[in-house]
């Protein structure tokens, strides 16, 4: 009687170690920088859609972009990659590409934000955004993304 527990004991520990990692991007918020850095004047989310239309309006007081990505992951031993890949406008034959990387650390029961900016020399590089890619990483294997309409 023992020894079937003792089996049924064993084969749950090691489906449970065995789990791969799984996660998601549920969310991502491309948002305007103005020349101090701010995507919002005040924490209300009325006041920073309202100050996102003005940036969108006035570029010259843009200083660059940040994408703030809620995900959520678990089940992984190494740090997770969140991967934000920006297109710009075309001046040739391709348009310039741009990619951003944060490692981030798996675990909880709720999600996770992260911002990753894009501001400087790689912004006046891209111009304006056309389209982005938000994606999660276990290694060399896609757990997760979400991508704009022109992606």
């Amino acid at each position: 009687m023992r020894r079937p527990i003792l089996i049924l004991a064993l084969c749950c520990f090691v489906c449970a170690a065995a789990s791969a990692a799984t996660g998601r991007v549920i969310k991502v918020l491309p948002q305007f920088l103005d020349l101090k850095g701010r995507h919002a004047l005040s924490p209300s989310l009325y006041d920073r859609d309202a100050y996102q239309a003005y940036l969108r309006a006035h570029t010259n007081d843009v200083s660059g972009m940040r994408f703030a990505v809620q995900w959520k992951g678990s089940g992984a031993n190494a740090p997770l990659k969140l991967r934000v890949e920006i297109r710009g406008i075309t001046h040739g034959d391709l348009p310039p590409k741009i990619v951003l990387e944060q490692e981030v650390k798996p675990g909880g029961w709720f999600s996770h934000w992260v911002s990753l900016p894009l501001v400087g020399d790689d912004y006046k590089k891209i111009g304006e955004v056309t389209a982005w890619r938000a994606s999660l990483w276990d290694g060399d294997k896609l757990l997760s993304e979400q991508k704009s309409f022109l992606w």
